[in-house]
């Protein structure tokens, strides 16, 4: 129980412990901080890494100047950017093999169905909609991959998603995250962050399960005899 705990206190206090860590390693902050946002979205097996409070929290010590603000968003847009274009290469090469071998217990069947339903509802788009949503985030470019969208196509949803993705939150944390009501609870602005990106989720779940259940019953009153 103290591992959960742990991984509690790092999600909720992602300020103190990255103002720790740069007192600690000083630049080398900004390789760690690549290589999180690198395999939350390049690593399938990676979706419980933070994405969108971990942007903001950076933000936030760009504004006191512990962190430089242009070599934080360009580093990290990069490593977005790389990210998801190895996760679809990693979906074209491998996905339906590991899928069909089921060798990848982290991969739960519920997040790959709703990364398919963003895909039927907003088509390629989901590649920029779904870095703002957890989970979706990192299953829809091996999902893409799986489903051998155009790499030129994806390439260019992949760069723009990032960079919006890098931009809004990191930007968010710089302008909002040292003002001392966020700062004071921003174990609440975290929470807020998370509840507020997996909104789509919720919906889409909810949305998916109502045609299901309509679906069951158009066919049981198909089967009903006049």
């Amino acid at each position: 129980m103290e591992w959960i705990q742990w991984a509690i206190d790092q999600f909720l206090h992602f300020d103190q412990h990255l103002q720790q860590m740069l007192n600690s390693f000083g630049l080398w902050t900004y390789v760690f901080l690549f290589l999180i946002v690198f395999c939350e979205t390049g690593l399938v097996v990676t979706p419980f890494l933070p994405g969108d409070s971990l942007l903001f929290a950076a933000g936030a010590l760009t504004a006191t100047h512990s962190l430089n603000l242009g070599v934080l968003l360009v580093s990290l847009a990069i490593a977005a950017i790389l990210g998801d274009a190895v996760n679809y290469l990693l979906g074209a090469k491998f996905g339906e093999r590991f899928l069909a071998a089921q060798k990848i217990p982290w991969i739960r069947k519920g997040h790959l169905d709703q990364t398919h339903a963003f895909f039927e509802r907003y088509g390629n788009k989901t590649i920029v909609l779904a870095r703002f949503v957890p989970i979706v985030r990192t299953f829809a470019p091996f999902v893409a991959g799986i489903g051998q969208m155009s790499y030129r196509q994806f390439g260019v949803y992949n760069i723009v998603g990032g960079c919006a993705w890098v931009l809004s939150c990191t930007l968010a944390g710089f302008l909002f995250g040292n003002i001392p009501i966020v700062k004071d609870n921003f174990s609440l602005v975290v929470l807020g962050i998370v509840g507020v990106s997996v909104l789509p989720i919720v919906w889409e779940a909810v949305r998916s399960r109502a045609r299901r259940r309509a679906a069951a019953t158009a066919s049981e009153d198909g089967n009903h005899p006049n």
